[in-house]
């Protein structure tokens, strides 16, 4: 009997499948004390586990690239976090075995990230992934991950850690369903750059038994469990048109009645722009630089480095607009050159902005880096900084692009409320905005974007949060300046009707929503968005501004 289920669709598509589930994880391994003489080889154990697990991990990134590859990246730097090896060492010193040993001082981590609140407990998925790796390795056991099969099918888990996203087989898995997660996690960042239709924040998706034909809709959420013929036959249906639009549409992006959205792409580094420019993508809205600091945390990267980094991403958009987000460390980026140590709570300490004014040499080399990448290129470079509170931040990070003598627009990224609240007095500093609407959610309603368990506070479609879209391009219109949104919100083609009914005057995405969100604007008038923004900020929940949105593009 077919039933309905419903999470939070987070990539386009439809899949109709049987269920497979994730492999379990590792089994907890027993509490046995050892011989005081064996400490010291139970140590070497430990480390060389960590080790090959951290350099598996960035072999999986540098095979994915792209997006997951500095994920990756980040992940196996949390592997090798000296703390959390010191604690090993010290457990197997008093007896533990290497396994235990891991298992205990990763649990005791677990437990203080999550109880404190902070940032970090946003990537518990990925520590337990890396734990797991870990242990299973020490015990001789397979890796957990995605199961074998030869047929396609629909991967169910709990979660899936960046290891596991990464290298998905779109031939092979045709979506997945998980039951934590949100919006804006890492999963669905992945999920929406591979193209595989996605719903997380599923309550109860590993209840459904193995083998079981279920039909997921990514765009709406919905799981339909033992699916009838005619349910299947109108989700394919809505599929094959869905998919003769994307390919009937092309060119800039633009409402029917010619109202230009430029459409551009969010991406990681050099590998993420093949698949920008084949989207039709016009320009890069976010160009993340982290990648390459990532790859060593003890220093900077060098300024030759990252000149060569920087121009072969400018190079790919002749006379197109690239947005480079200046670095964007601290929280779950830390990075040891750059980043406190032992901060309460790193998302509300020094990050983004805040960790480079504190090094103004970082930010000077990099600002200096841009503006050589950039020269006798017909690129329009602009560049951004994140986490912007005030004026006073906005002018600190203006006058450093003054002095590094970059002939680059600089601008400000709205993630923090306070921004949004007073972006005029912003913008007499810089001379655009970008909304960070994945950040700007979890400041907004005290929702880490990385808990299933308050997935709803995250939904782009709250009214505060276009509340708060509104007034920064109001403020921008009065100015005479733009004001784009380059957060995962951008990625919805809905929401993106209302973000251009707002007053957004550009939209960046991963590189695979480019194609519905183009179809989709190309469907509606500028005064018919304008609309459905209207009637979303009236509703008084998500749910409600989403149905309301539709209800007046419908014309019902």
């Amino acid at each position: 009997m077919e039933t309905t289920l419903r999470g939070v669709g987070v990539s386009h598509g439809v899949a109709i499948g049987e269920v497979r589930h994730m492999g379990t994880a590792v089994l907890e391994p027993p509490a046995k004390q050892i011989p005081a003489e064996e400490a010291e080889r139970e140590q070497g154990r430990a480390r060389q586990a960590v080790e090959a697990v951290a350099a598996d991990l960035i072999a999986r990134g540098n095979l994915a690239g792209g997006e997951a590859q500095h994920v990756l990246e980040a992940q196996a730097m949390m592997a090798q976090d000296p703390e959390l090896m010191a604690d090993v060492e010290r457990r197997v010193a008093v007896g533990s075995t290497a396994e235990r040993g891991v298992y205990d001082a990763f649990a005791a981590y677990r437990a203080l990230i999550a109880n404190a609140g902070e940032y970090l407990a946003g990537r518990v998925a990925d520590l337990d992934d890396v734990r797991n790796r870990i242990v299973a390795r020490l015990l001789g056991v397979p890796m957990p991950g995605v199961p074998d099969s030869d047929e396609p099918y629909v991967l169910i888990a709990r979660d899936l850690a960046p290891a596991d996203t990464a290298l998905l087989d779109p031939a092979l898995v045709l979506g997945f369903v998980t039951e934590e997660g949100g919006p804006t996690s890492h999963s669905a960042i992945l999920a929406r750059a591979l193209g595989v239709p996605a719903v997380v924040a599923l309550p109860g998706a590993g209840e459904l038994a193995e083998g079981t034909v279920i039909a997921v809709d990514g765009s709406t959420g919905e799981i339909f469990v033992e699916p009838s013929a005619e349910k299947r036959a109108e989700m394919e249906s809505a599929a094959a048109a869905r998919k003769a639009a994307l390919s009937a549409s092309s060119g800039p992006g633009a409402t029917s009645d010619g109202h230009k959205v430029p459409l551009l792409a969010n991406v990681g580094g050099p590998g993420d722009v093949p698949a920008a420019v084949e989207a039709g993508a016009e320009g890069v809205g976010l160009f993340r630089t982290e990648f390459l600091f990532l790859d060593d945390s003890k220093q900077a990267p060098s300024e030759e480095k990252q000149v060569a980094a920087y121009r072969a991403v400018l190079e790919a958009f002749p006379e197109g607009r690239v947005v480079v987000r200046v670095l964007d460390a601290g929280a779950d980026k830390p990075l040891d050159f750059l980043t406190p140590v032992d901060e309460p709570n790193p998302a509300l300490g020094v990050r983004g902005l805040r960790s480079l004014l504190d090094h103004p040499d970082v930010l000077r080399t990099q600002l200096t880096a841009l503006s050589k990448a950039a020269q006798g290129l017909p690129v329009h470079l602009e560049v951004m900084a994140p986490m912007v509170a005030d004026r006073a931040d906005a002018r600190a990070f203006a006058d450093a692009c003054r002095e590094a003598g970059l002939q680059a627009k600089c601008g400000a990224m709205v993630e923090i409320p306070s921004a949004a609240l007073r972006a005029r007095s912003i913008l007499r500093e810089v001379e655009f905005l970008s909304l960070g609407t994945n950040d700007l959610a979890q400041y907004t309603f005290a929702a880490d974007r990385q808990v299933g368990a308050v997935s709803r506070l995250q939904d782009p479609w709250q009214p505060a949060l276009l509340d708060l879209v509104a007034l920064s391009a109001e403020a921008a219109r009065a100015e005479g300046k733009s004001c784009g949104v380059c957060g995962e919100a951008a990625s919805d083609p809905l929401l993106a009707c209302v973000l251009t009914g707002l007053g957004v005057t550009s939209l960046s995405m991963g590189a695979a929503s480019i194609p519905y969100v183009r179809a989709t604007l190309a469907k509606y008038t500028l005064a018919q968005c304008e609309r459905a923004a209207s009637a979303a900020r009236a509703a008084d929940s998500a749910e409600e501004a989403r149905v309301a949105a539709q209800v007046v593009l419908s014309g019902e």
